[in-house]
């Protein structure tokens, strides 16, 4: 039987896990926990893809990193994560333009043991759903999208969800920053 996908409300689970920081020679590799946002008061956006080297992945990631700033501008700290290794990672980042210069870390779940623990892997091969979550600054959940393998998400929709949970008011349908709230 599939573990349960964790949802709203739910803590993020507690994690410590090697990241690709970097393409710079011995400084690629950094460790990366569930603390560090809340320790910064920071908002938690971290988004999941099934495996490196594929084909829709590439581009989601490239999308996250052009919109990094309007993360950082949020009080958000984004991480990508995925089943494969910190090297795999690594490996990736270099053979890829659009991965190259990367402004927020790549979490190697190696053992997936956090994939797990959020009920995000298929049955089977075990790699990630598309699964993008927001977490508030004590670590609760706030927001869980689920993609399928084939289709890539929408980080506008990631950043308007963001605006509105940070408003801590009632948003419409459709709601985007700068719109009236309830």
């Amino acid at each position: 039987m599939a573990n349960h996908m964790l949802g709203l409300g739910s803590q993020f689970p507690t994690f410590s896990k090697t990241a690709v920081v970097s393409l710079e020679q011995g400084k690629e590799f950094s460790t990366i926990t569930s603390e560090d946002h809340k320790k910064d008061g920071k908002w938690l956006v971290m988004f999941w893809w099934p495996k490196d080297f594929t084909f829709v992945c590439p581009t989601e990631i490239a999308e996250f990193n052009r919109r990094a700033g309007d993360f950082a501008d949020r009080d958000a700290s984004l991480i990508g994560a995925s089943t494969d290794s910190e090297f795999v990672h690594a490996a990736w980042r270099r053979d890829h333009d659009d991965l190259r210069g990367l402004k927020f870390p790549m979490l190697a779940d190696t053992s997936k043991s956090l994939a797990e623990e959020l009920g995000i892997l298929t049955e089977g091969e075990k790699v990630a759903y598309r699964v993008t979550y927001i977490a508030d600054q004590d670590g609760v959940i706030r927001w869980v999208s689920a993609n399928d393998l084939s289709v890539g998400r929408n980080v506008d929709e990631v950043l308007r969800v963001l605006d509105a949970l940070q408003t801590d008011e009632l948003c419409p349908c459709n709601w985007k920053a700068g719109d009236a709230t309830l």
